[in-house]
């Protein structure tokens, strides 16, 4: 339990508990006292609401891993445990997987793997290590390329710097002159777009580059919050949820490999915590497992993602009006949120449960419990350090490119949570004029509940922490503020993952999976009745089918402007059958095969483009429940 883990001081927003000045350059200006104030205060009324709760918990227990074992863990879950195990893994697949990584993303595995050889040579382990400067070579190039063709990393010129994970040169930017310095720093630093397209730890390694010496950690270059955003990708944006599983598993592998290099690059420590498997509660609300609650839900209402107590909170909050001042900030009486809590166990499946009796502040109040009583963090044992750390990155850019991959890493019923979380504490903020809840305040009141963790804070106290306060509030501000950001899978990922699929269909043209899907496709074009320009389709033309509505095939010109949203829009305007019933917001267009597996395709994504991009997919429209 965390009763007696924090020792309030409201001083603190003045000193550090020894007493020292502050250095408010990491706490980007914005994260006044004030606002630490009210940190504090929900930190004490975390203390107060777990020491009126007699009940006995077990903490959680955080392993500290052997040497080597980190790094085991994480080749294992980047796909890559066959090199550093002789019997699992595919070798053909993690040599096609290999072939995609960038330059940094390369380093990054070759230093964990040569962490594993070295453990293992001192463990006298008998199977045979591959040697790290083997692993990226091709077995027929007496050179010594990568993977890629190009040269190994520490033998790279400064033009291959440049090179992009595609394989196309980026612009040669000498840094010979003060005034190309300034620019390059400009375009790093300062700009207010996201560059999606090149790896971000690629572009980290360009940052430190120019600027060694000048770094400044905790976002301290960037005073103010940027108004930062994704530029418009003609070949669509690509969010979470819109890649088919298969897919959603190499984007896994990929961030992983990613976010631990773009630490590396950035000389921030990435290493995964991990729990030590303890008994849990296997039913109820409050202390339960998410995959637990979502298993209960899913009995009740099937297909649901997201816990109903959880949903059913947000909407009881919701239900007053989101203009109550202090919402979220003022707790409810903790004896009464005890006494519902208690209540809710017994009564909520039943449906007994009598919703008028609560209060909003203290149904705002176990919104926060539920959070807090997870077995787990909602940002999980795993990645929860690395989150915090976030505060440590030099630029608000990096930091929100941080998050992006992080957030990647989450288990689905995490993220899930944790979307619909932010979002409403979005809707919350929107109504500030009323509430007096700004962004910082919503952060600071949040932060607490999502940073701190029982078993994880013992090392948060006294000297460290109004640190954690200023630095976890302001990462917490960064998630609700470029949410949509930050639930965009990176270009450069998608990328990837084209190629790994093109790479294995090269390798392996008997792909069980996409022969099956092709074949039926193919089937039911010939059910349907053919006009005189389906059996050839001329250049240009991309053949749409959309088997659940009354126009079930259409050819389509392509022109330049033509998107997406355009073919949904001209399919729904067949008044026929069921796509009456039909709104164009429940409605996408899928690009399906060739390179990737399956991709929603989002309204504005130019089509010649995509095209091009993916000649041999398939275009099928269908609800994304189908």
């Amino acid at each position: 339990r965390r009763s007696g883990q924090y020792t309030m001081n409201h001083d603190r927003s003045k000193t550090t508990p020894d007493g020292a000045s502050i250095d408010r350059s990491g706490s980007q200006d914005s994260l006044d006292e004030m606002s630490l104030d009210v940190y504090w205060k929900e930190l004490q009324d975390i203390n107060e609401t777990t020491g009126n709760n007699h009940e006995e918990r077990v903490a959680l227990v955080v392993k500290v891993p052997d040497e080597g074992e980190l790094e085991e863990e994480w080749l294992k879950e980047a796909g890559l445990s066959n090199l550093c195990s002789k019997s699992s893994g595919d070798p053909q697949e993690s040599m096609v997987f290999l072939s995609t990584l960038t330059r940094t993303q390369k380093a990054a595995v070759e230093k964990r793997v040569e962490t594993v050889t070295q453990t293992m040579r001192k463990k006298n382990k008998q199977h045979q290590i591959p040697d790290v400067r083997d692993i990226f070579r091709l077995h027929d190039d007496s050179k010594g390329r990568v993977c890629d063709g190009s040269e190994p990393s520490a033998e790279r010129t400064s033009e291959r710097k440049n090179e992009t994970q595609d394989g196309v040169e980026g612009p040669k930017i000498s840094l010979g002159t003060d005034e190309q310095k300034s620019l390059l720093e400009d375009m790093l630093f300062s700009g207010r777009y996201i560059n999606s397209e090149v790896p971000f730890s690629e572009q980290a390694a360009k940052i430190r580059h120019i600027s060694e010496g000048k770094m400044c950690k905790g976002g301290g270059c960037d005073t103010l919050l940027l108004n930062l955003r994704l530029p418009k990708d003609r070949t669509g944006t690509t969010k979470i949820g819109d890649l088919a599983p298969q897919d959603m598993e190499k984007v896994h592998a990929l961030a992983l490999i990613e976010i631990t290099a773009l630490y590396d690059e950035l000389r921030t420590e990435f290493k995964q915590q991990k729990a030590v498997k303890i008994k849990t509660k296997d039913s109820g609300l409050f202390g339960v497992p998410l995959s637990i609650l979502l298993e209960q839900d899913q009995k009740k209402v099937p297909g649901t993602k997201i816990p109903l107590i959880f949903q059913k909170l947000i909407a009881q909050i919701e239900e007053t009006t989101l203009e109550t001042e202090g919402l979220l900030r003022i707790p409810g009486v903790a004896t009464r949120v005890k006494s519902l809590c208690q209540e809710l166990e017994a009564k909520f499946y039943e449906g007994t449960f009598n919703w008028e009796n609560v209060k909003q502040h203290d149904a705002a109040s176990l919104l926060k419990l539920f959070i807090r009583e997870l077995p787990q963090p909602l940002l999980t044992v795993e990645y929860l350090k690395a989150f915090q750390d976030v505060q440590n990155l030099p630029t608000q850019k990096l930091q929100v490119q941080a998050l992006m991959l992080l957030v990647l890493l989450l288990p689905e019923a995490n993220r899930d949570t944790l979307k619909v979380l932010l979002e409403f504490l979005q809707r919350v903020i929107d109504h500030q004029d009323k509430n007096k809840m700004t962004l910082k305040n919503v952060a600071m009141v949040m932060a607490p509940n999502l940073f701190t963790f029982h078993g994880l804070g013992s090392k948060t106290i006294e000297q460290s922490e109004f640190v954690m306060a200023a630095g976890t509030a302001n990462v917490m501000r960064f998630m609700i503020l470029y949410q949509k950001i930050i639930w965009t899978i990176p270009k450069f990922i998608v990328n990837q993952v084209r190629k790994q699929n093109t790479e294995r269909l090269k390798k392996d043209k008997k792909d069980k999976a996409m022969k099956k899907l092709l074949k039926k496709m193919a089937c039911d074009r010939e059910k349907q009745e053919k006009t005189p320009n389906d059996a050839d389709v001329p250049q240009g033309v991309i053949r749409v089918q959309a088997p659940h509505l009354s126009k079930v095939s259409m050819a389509i010109q392509l022109t330049e402007e033509l998107k997406a949203g355009d073919i949904v829009a001209r399919f729904l305007s067949q008044k026929s059958g069921n796509v009456q019933t039909l709104k164009k917001e429940e409605v996408f267009l899928y690009e399906i095969g060739g390179n990737i597996g399956e991709r929603c395709l989002d309204g504005d994504t130019y089509m010649k483009d995509l095209y091009q991009l993916n000649p041999n997919a398939e275009w099928v429209i269908k609800s994304k429940q189908s």
